[in-house]
């Protein structure tokens, strides 16, 4: 007997094969269907800042694997995957926001960046609450964008699950996988239907942007764990299950 059928959306590499063995681990019958894969730009972080933000283990892993270090400046990082591979490239990190979030780094960092050199390196889709917050505290903001983020071209089984009904669960891990699965069922012309599925089935986003976004587009989300945690989303979704 299967267990319930749960759609995941990483990119397609250790994450989404971390993810599904956790999904198995949980009872639940794993629908890997990648809504973003990564094309780096060949950039690194500017040198010379007294801080530098990074805002993904990916970007991380693409600065480290480039040669790049943060040197003597204030290393931030959102979010403890982020921070871990930082750690892992051996680099020491600073701060880590309380709340994994642009908004929560913003806060984090309000009043002490002031006249300060701040790098911001991070995707194509980065939120532009991260440095219009950061141009509002005072500081000197420049961004890199290390990686593109697109829609891989096999995408999109879980849309045609959800059109169909058998769809029980899905774990939107970015406000990105949200619009990208949207915009592959509207290329497909079921859009309604596959709405309709999802919000027949248990809808988890990681965080309050991710939500928000979805929300904003008609998707019902039934979770949101404490922390924008991968491993809490799904183990939360499973057990709303």
């Amino acid at each position: 007997m299967t267990g319930p059928t749960v759609a995941v959306f990483r990119p397609a590499d250790d994450r989404l094969d971390d993810a599904t063995d956790l999904l198995e681990s949980l009872d639940a019958e794993p629908v890997p269907d990648p809504m973003l894969a990564v094309e780096p730009t060949g950039e690194v972080p500017r040198d010379g800042a007294d801080y530098v933000i990074l805002t993904s283990k990916t970007g991380v892993e693409l600065a480290a694997e480039a040669g790049w270090t943060p040197g003597d400046a204030t290393l931030c990082a959102i979010g403890e995957s982020t921070a871990d591979a930082c750690r892992e490239a051996g680099w020491t990190v600073d701060l880590v926001p309380e709340e994994y979030t642009s908004s929560g780094l913003v806060a984090a960092l309000d009043g002490e960046v002031d006249g300060a050199r701040v790098e911001v390196a991070r995707s194509d889709h980065g939120s532009a609450v991260l440095t219009d917050g950061l141009d509002d505290a005072g500081a000197y903001v420049h961004e890199t964008i290390l990686y593109e983020l697109v829609v891989p071209a096999e995408a999109g089984d879980s849309v045609e699950l959800a059109a169909d009904g058998d769809l029980d669960a899905a774990l939107f891990s970015s406000s990105l996988t949200v619009d990208h699965w949207l915009d592959e069922a509207e290329k497909r012309g079921i859009r309604e239907a596959a709405l309709a599925g999802l919000n027949d089935a248990i809808v988890g986003c990681i965080g309050p942007p991710t939500r928000e976004t979805a929300e904003s587009r008609g998707v019902d989300v039934d979770v949101v764990p404490a922390d924008a945690d991968f491993e809490q989303l799904a183990r939360a979704v499973c057990d709303e299950l």
